[in-house]
């Protein structure tokens, strides 16, 4: 069954090349040129994966992503962002408020498919589950086969990466992993993911973790590790 994406964008000519190039890709593309219309056909079509403009006309994307993350239907349905600023204010705003990726217009077909392919393979991984679905650590409870972390019985809203991320590490207590070892285990040899990227989903993470944030600690120089428990 082809997977379904739905694409807001608010410029015709990059929609028209988006649509073409990955119905060719053997995706079932539906598209939208503002954020109000697009939200209801998001809603409406319940796609695999959102691509979402920054900017756009009636609500923008950063509004759009927040409101998908706190509907319990679409709060773990990845979203790729497209933005034509590349500042790194721009992506730590995408990525705090649930993106999964984000890609710096102009861009190449190759690269953005290469990433979405990434995002659903990270998505399809959490849902399937792996080794330890189930952590549970002092309030925490990380069940990646339900797609579900809860800090002291409140459900705390994870995107696939940012899930992924704390699952891998959690089930790795008090071993130090870099940023590259991360990118490759914990995110996706081939996802186009980069160091600071890693840096934003941890200060992500730490934030919906509230009071738990510490059981994530930083290791300079080097990179984290999930705080092992005291014997």
């Amino acid at each position: 069954m082809k997977k379904s994406i739905v694409v807001i964008e608010d410029e015709s000519d990059i929609l028209e090349v988006l649509k073409y190039n990955l119905e060719r890709e053997g995706y079932r593309v539906r598209t939208c040129r503002d954020g109000e219309s697009g939200l209801r056909l998001v809603r409406e079509e319940n796609p695999d994966l959102v691509l979402l403009d920054l900017m756009l006309p009636s609500l923008d994307g950063i509004e759009i992503c927040r409101r998908l993350r706190e509907d319990p239907v679409t709060r773990s349905l990845p979203v790729i962002m497209l933005t034509a600023k590349g500042e790194e204010s721009d992506v730590v705003l995408g990525l705090g408020v649930g993106a999964d990726d984000y890609v710096t217009k102009p861009f190449s077909t190759g690269e953005l498919t290469a990433r979405i392919r990434a995002v659903l393979r990270r998505t399809e991984l959490s849902e399937i589950g792996q080794e330890q679905e189930r952590v549970e650590r002092d309030g925490l409870v990380i069940d990646v086969g339900r797609h579900l972390v809860t800090v002291d019985g409140e459900r705390a809203s994870l995107t696939a990466t940012e899930l992924r991320l704390l699952h891998f590490l959690a089930t790795h207590p008090g071993r130090v992993f870099t940023r590259d070892l991360l990118l490759g285990r914990a995110i996706g040899e081939h996802a186009f993911v980069g160091d600071r990227n890693i840096d934003v989903h941890i200060r992500s993470i730490r934030k919906k973790l509230g009071d738990h944030r510490d059981l994530l600690e930083t290791i300079r120089g080097v990179g984290y590790r999930f705080r092992e428990e005291e014997s």
